[in-house]
């Protein structure tokens, strides 16, 4: 039995998806289900039972024996929102639940952190423990993330297994529900759709060429092939970046959409909004050393490969993995 949070999400379905091409079909997804576009993203995936977020943790504690392995995706990831209550209550406080519940019932966890918790990169992007309490995330959700992987590292009680991972800018198949946090490829193949150009922003700083913003676009299915490796492996406890090692600027990711999309590139730049203009990052790039050490030895998608992947075989067909 593996349960899954945030499991009618983006990644959480993506998640089931290739547990179910393993052959592990006695899942339990969790989520909040009221949000029927988002349900659409679990249509034709085998799940033993689906249990209500505010449900869950009565569940587990009647079911816990059967449990062979928890998967905590789930979260309020609106990086637009500044209510800390919500992510107190969402991110922080039921992250701590099913911690302690691991260690109780002796369930190996992942969990999801966020590349959010960097702020502007001052302390670079390494995944090194002892620089966690100095980073300064730019948002709310951030500092959730932050918060969370803090006091996980502060327990003297841990799960015998447990992985934190520092999703960095992913991207792929059943993020149609997700509106204006979706990702930039999803955002890019709609405005190509309607008006046959793209709009990214401006550079303001003078070290960056417009549209040379830099970012780690890493695809769904890599972070999956991520996620099953540690379900497998179930040592080297600790917070890993997941990204792909590898920055790519929005030009990139354009002119690749572009060029799935079988068009020619038209590229045009506009102001980045002066509500997120000082907090907007120039540059991320997860250094994936950390992950590479313990033996996972996969080769990630290129950013043309993704896109032409994600926008041939799902966007196109509105499809869903």
């Amino acid at each position: 039995m593996i349960i899954v949070t945030g499991a009618a999400g983006f990644i959480g379905s993506c998640l089931i998806q290739k547990l179910n091409e393993l052959n592990f079909n006695y899942i339990i997804a969790v989520d909040d289900f009221s949000f029927e576009e988002k349900n659409k993203n679990l249509i034709g995936k085998k799940i033993k039972e689906r249990v209500e977020r505010t449900q869950f943790f009565a569940w587990l504690d009647s079911n816990f024996r059967e449990v062979e392995f928890i998967f905590h995706i789930g979260a309020r990831t609106d990086t637009t929102e500044f209510d800390k209550a919500i992510f107190d209550d969402l991110n922080v406080n039921y992250s701590k639940e099913i911690w302690n519940r691991c260690v109780e019932y002796q369930i190996p966890l992942v969990y999801a952190s966020s590349a959010a918790t960097y702020g502007l990169g001052e302390l670079g992007y390494d995944d090194d423990e002892s620089k966690i309490p100095g980073l300064k995330p730019l948002n709310p959700y951030g500092d959730s993330k932050n918060d969370f992987d803090i006091w996980a590292l502060q327990q003297e009680k841990k799960p015998f297994f447990w992985a934190g991972l520092k999703f960095f800018n992913v991207y792929g198949p059943n993020e149609y529900h997700k509106g204006r946090m979706a990702s930039v490829i999803w955002h890019a193949f709609r405005q190509i759709n309607e008006k046959g150009s793209l709009n990214l922003f401006r550079s303001h700083r003078p070290d960056y060429g417009d549209g040379e913003q830099m970012r780690d676009f890493i695809y769904v299915k890599d972070l999956i092939d991520v996620c099953i490796f540690f379900m497998e492996h179930r040592k080297n406890s600790g917070i890993y970046n997941l990204g792909t090692g590898i920055a790519r600027s929005f030009n990139d990711l354009g002119k690749s959409t572009f060029a799935a999309m079988g068009k020619e590139a038209v590229i045009n730049y506009i102001d980045t909004p002066i509500d997120i203009r000082d907090k907007y990052q120039y540059f991320t790039e997860a250094n994936m050393t950390k992950l590479r050490q313990i033996g996972f030895t996969q080769p990630f998608h290129t950013l043309e490969d993704g896109v032409k992947d994600y926008v041939q075989n799902y966007l196109l067909k509105k499809a869903y993995w």
